[in-house]
């Protein structure tokens, strides 16, 4: 996830001080990572510094004062474009899961033993997911359908890797 994208859509929405955009983006993209306060006064001065956003006159308020940002037309356009492209879609070809397999195997170490264990840590963050799922609301429900697809995908890879075990050693030993 970019943040600064993800800032930048928030104050396209409407402009925004940098608290409001911390919690906005907790609340929707930050899940289990908050965004620390310093990172988003970091690129929101950025974004400016690329007439991305502009800061509005500081204004008076409980605490500190504070500057709303408002989106110009350069950010508009980023934003646009980004929405436009197409997210990548094939992963990367060498994940941890396979250069772990392929080093244990290269090493004379069980990758079977790996592969069970890295099995049972899906399934137990399978199990956190469909909690969520089932106690959340739609948001999260998305966000752990998202999650669940990819650890599906990857046990049936560990499956279909713990078949290979075998063939593959023989490659990689040779």
């Amino acid at each position: 996830m970019s943040v600064p994208i993800a800032l930048l859509g928030l104050i396209e929405r409407e402009p925004s001080h940098g608290y409001d955009l911390k919690r906005d983006y907790d609340a929707y993209f930050g899940r289990g990572k908050p965004l620390p306060f310093g990172q988003v006064y970091a690129t929101l001065a950025r974004l400016a510094r690329d007439g991305k956003v502009v800061p509005g006159d500081a204004e008076p308020g409980a605490g500190p004062d504070r500057k709303r940002y408002a989106i110009t037309e350069s950010g508009r356009l980023e934003i646009a474009d980004w929405l436009a492209e197409p997210v990548e879609p094939e992963p990367h070809l060498q994940t941890v899961l396979f250069v772990k397999v392929v080093l244990a195997l290269m090493l004379g170490r069980s990758a079977e033993r790996y592969l069970d264990t890295q099995r049972a840590a899906h399934l137990q963050r399978m199990r956190e997911l469909t909690e969520l799922k089932r106690s959340g609301g739609a948001v999260d429900a998305l966000l752990a359908d998202h999650g669940l697809f990819h650890l599906e995908a990857d046990l049936r890879w560990i499956d279909l890797t713990c078949a290979r075990l075998d063939a593959l050693s023989e490659m990689v030993r040779a």
